[in-house]
């Protein structure tokens, strides 16, 4: 399905009718556009009069310290290598709304985690979550599901992501054999496990 974001943000709107606080679980593979619609969508909510905040999943990286002891580094951004307890534990702050919840944020330039980044206020009535694993029907991730309210699925064809996620690393000034190492080694499994072993989303799209 294809929407604009407005459309999706009416969506939101309409969902969240009556709720103090409204989560929405926006997921789906790397490059596939989840940050980009999140931000969007809290420009338009914003706009509109609601008072709407991103938290980014991005955050709960493991440090590559630990990454690097556990033999993980190599697979930086795969679902065994982030802190899920913790980033449960937010969400469920979160939720709860009654008091100021600081968040971590992913500088992906400096390649770490950053404590207590950004605030998510109890007058922030829908917060958006973004990342890859929000609807990984695969334990711990399942355990997951009760928090939402609503859930947004992101998911081009793969030869999109794969063009996306290329460009993403020449970005990063990677040569041609240091692209594929990220892409066959990491991205692009990644992404068909997240194709592959999400549960249905309350709503589908091709892309952002």
């Amino acid at each position: 399905m294809s929407l604009t974001a407005n459309e999706i943000a009416a969506t939101i709107i309409r969902r969240a009718e009556g709720a103090r606080r409204f989560l929405v679980a926006i997921a789906g593979p790397p490059g596939a556009g989840k940050s980009t619609l999140a931000e969007r969508l809290v420009e338009i909510l914003n706009a509109r009069g609601e008072r709407a905040v991103v938290l980014p999943m991005d955050g709960f990286h493991m440090d590559n310290g630990i990454l690097e002891q556990r033999g993980l580094l190599p697979r930086k951004g795969a679902p065994e290598t982030f802190d899920v307890r913790g980033f449960a534990d937010i969400v469920r702050a979160v939720r709860l709304g009654d008091e100021d919840v600081l968040v971590p944020v992913f500088d992906r330039d400096r390649d770490i985690a950053i404590a207590s980044a950004r605030s998510i206020a109890p007058q922030d009535r829908i917060v958006l979550i973004e990342g890859n694993y929000l609807l990984l029907d695969l334990p711990p991730w399942a355990g997951l599901a009760p928090l939402f309210d609503f859930s947004i699925f992101v998911a081009p064809s793969v030869e999109e992501l794969q063009r996306r996620l290329t460009a993403r690393w020449q970005g990063y000034r990677l040569d041609t054999a240091g692209i594929a190492c990220k892409l066959n080694g990491n991205d692009l499994p990644n992404a068909r496990l997240v194709m592959e072993k999400s549960r249905p989303a309350e709503l589908s799209i091709d892309g952002f």
